[in-house]
């Protein structure tokens, strides 16, 4: 027998006693462990389409062509973890309408001495996007916020104009004559509006001239006049410095 044949026939005998150990030995299982390191995602609560027990404000706006709107603001509070929430398919947020909604939100924990930490604070304002921006629903914002967290209904024939600051004061702004003409038109009784905008003053130029001998000399003067609100678009109006004092109307 030559070298080679004995190469093969080794071969051939391991290849045998290979088949009959792999055959009848069972390797054990082994489990791994995988570990991950992560934080659960905290779970959102579902936001309702429809407010069933929200507080509801109709706030007067004033839309780009100048003309007053009046928009509906709702706010409804449930238990959470202290998330400031708005539907976004409502409201256009304006940097402005954002700092107004956290500002309204401080003035009522302030105002009420409530931790509002344990609540979620739903806010929804439905109306033409343009004619929200700006502070001027803060103070409605503050009120409706308020009236949601006291559990109190508000008075739907009373509505309110002007900015908010964290200390519960309501600070002037504009467009009150369009504001007021939307409010009587859908029928409210009383317009609130910070103090010193019940009146407006309009200027009027008048041409005056004078003869002097055969010499005639004209100047312009400038004529001011007082118009009072209330009785040009007939509506009562209140003057209000600060949250406490608009919330009696609302009441």
């Amino acid at each position: 027998m030559n070298g080679f044949a004995i190469i093969l026939l080794v071969l051939t005998f391991f290849l045998l006693m290979y088949s009959l150990i792999s055959n009848y030995i069972i390797f054990p299982e082994t489990n791994v462990e995988e570990k991950t390191n992560y934080k659960e995602l905290p779970i959102i609560q579902e936001i309702p389409l429809n407010y069933t027990y929200a507080t509801i404000v109709y706030v007067p706006a004033v839309d780009k062509e100048g003309k007053g709107i009046m928009a509906k603001l709702s706010v409804e509070v449930k238990p959470g973890v202290g998330r400031t929430l708005v539907d976004i398919n409502q409201i256009f947020l304006w940097v402005d309408t954002q700092d107004s909604i956290r500002t309204a939100k401080t003035v009522a924990e302030n105002e009420i001495g409530i931790d509002l930490s344990k609540y979620d604070i739903i806010y929804s304002v439905q109306a033409n996007a343009s004619a929200v921006e700006g502070p001027s629903a803060g103070a409605a914002l503050g009120v409706a916020t308020i009236l949601e967290l006291e559990n109190k209904s508000a008075n739907r024939k009373v509505t309110i104009t002007g900015s908010l600051s964290e200390d519960g004061k309501i600070g002037k702004v504009s467009g009150i004559v369009a504001k007021a003409e939307a409010a009587k038109n859908a029928g409210m009784d009383i317009l609130l509006v910070p103090i010193g905008e019940k009146n407006y003053t309009t200027y009027t130029e008048e041409k005056k001239c004078d003869n002097y001998l055969i010499t005639e000399i004209c100047r312009t003067e400038t004529k001011a006049e007082e118009v009072n609100i209330q009785e040009k678009v007939g509506i009562r109006i209140e003057e209000v410095s600060n949250i406490q004092e608009a919330l009696k109307y609302f009441i």
